[in-house]
């Protein structure tokens, strides 16, 4: 204990007068961390780290304090792989009621109507009706319905384990961007606290960014009506749970999490209109637009799925979006140009590929 004592205080005599020498600017570069390695120089980055500079600045105009430094974030196609070869509740309910040795004989028609469709999509590339995503979310609400949430976890935790289809070396449950990733920590970092606000169910994400740290009080998401597990038909305020009892899934769709909705639950579970948004999709226009009426300094990104060479994507069409989403005075994140990986070492583009 004695010497490593003489050790700091000879370190101290030796190099404090040259680091009081230092200039502001030299000391910060010293203690400067690179939150992004994964990232080449690029405009968005730019604009987020200028932006954040700024809010976090005590002598700035447009500083927020950190009760209100809240960031939101879609899933698919933001910081989660989308296409292998579509998102994963698609594919989690076309195992389920097609494959699943456990449930498919059971299925409901209308259930397995759904998961065909999906099934036919992928496959064959025979387009999804109109107002899929609401078909999909009435058929994931019975499909899972009787399952406890404890059940239902462990479900999407086992499927999410396997390798993702259009991928060597990774697993679904391991398809996160890595350079949105670092997005996180630098968020954390400067004292922000931001929330999943996803159209898929809100347990499925739960599950999926539990290995992330994120809390699962900061999920948002699709919802079916829950009750617990010997309630019945009884209304919840007529009836007290039992010590045993689980918290058991029902047939019935509470809200597809898409566009307005997402407004409106940000609205009721966050209480604060976001100052930075992030997102994918027309689904993530109105969260954006949300954010950016807020009266603090406010920013929103859209990332577009442009490279086709690292990843499955339909570039022309990102290209596209790419143009509208400026338009919309949104900040454009480039996969192909801004990121330096996708999904990390060791993650290859492979064909798909089909039993």
């Amino acid at each position: 204990m004695k010497k490593s004592f003489l050790w700091i205080l000879a370190v101290i005599l030796i190099y404090g007068p040259v680091m009081t020498s230092c200039s502001k600017d030299e000391v910060e570069a010293i203690e400067k961390k690179d939150y992004f390695p994964s990232w080449n120089n690029c405009e968005a980055l730019t604009a987020l780290q200028d932006y954040v500079k700024d809010v976090t600045n005590p002598n700035s105009p447009n500083f927020i304090s950190v009760e209100d430094r809240i960031a939101t974030f879609d899933m698919d196609g933001t910081f989660v792989g989308e296409l292998y070869p579509t998102y994963f509740e698609y594919n989690l309910l076309e195992y389920r009621a097609l494959d699943d040795p456990s449930y498919r004989d059971k299925a409901p028609a209308d259930v397995r109507e759904t998961a065909q469709a999906i099934r036919d999509f992928v496959r064959n590339g025979k387009a999804l009706p109109d107002h899929f995503d609401m078909q999909h979310a009435h058929a994931a609400a019975k499909a899972y319905a009787g399952m406890s949430l404890a059940q239902f976890d462990t479900y999407v935790k086992t499927y999410a384990s396997l390798p993702a289809n259009g991928f060597k070396g990774m697993t679904y449950g391991k398809s996160f961007y890595q350079p949105m990733l670092e997005v996180f920590d630098y968020l954390k970092a400067n004292g922000f606290t931001y929330y999943v606000v996803s159209g898929s169910d809100r347990f499925i994400c739960r599950a999926l960014v539990e290995s992330l740290g994120i809390a699962p009080n900061r999920v948002i998401g699709m919802d079916v009506r829950l009750v617990s597990s010997s309630q019945g038909e009884e209304a919840g305020v007529n009836y007290t749970m039992g010590k045993e009892e689980d918290i058991i899934r029902t047939d019935e769709l509470i809200i597809k999490n898409l566009k307005t909705n997402k407004v409106l639950q940000i609205t009721q579970e966050i209480g604060k209109v976001p100052v930075l948004s992030f997102g994918n999709s027309s689904g993530d226009c109105a969260m954006h637009n949300y954010c950016l009426n807020n009266k603090l300094r406010c920013a929103a990104f859209m990332l577009i799925a442009d490279d086709d060479v690292r990843d499955h994507a339909n570039r022309e069409k990102a290209l596209s979006l790419g143009t509208k989403w400026r338009d919309s005075g949104y900040h454009v994140i480039s996969m192909k140009d801004d990121f330096r990986t996708i999904y990390g070492p060791g993650v290859e583009k492979v064909d798909f590929t089909f039993p």
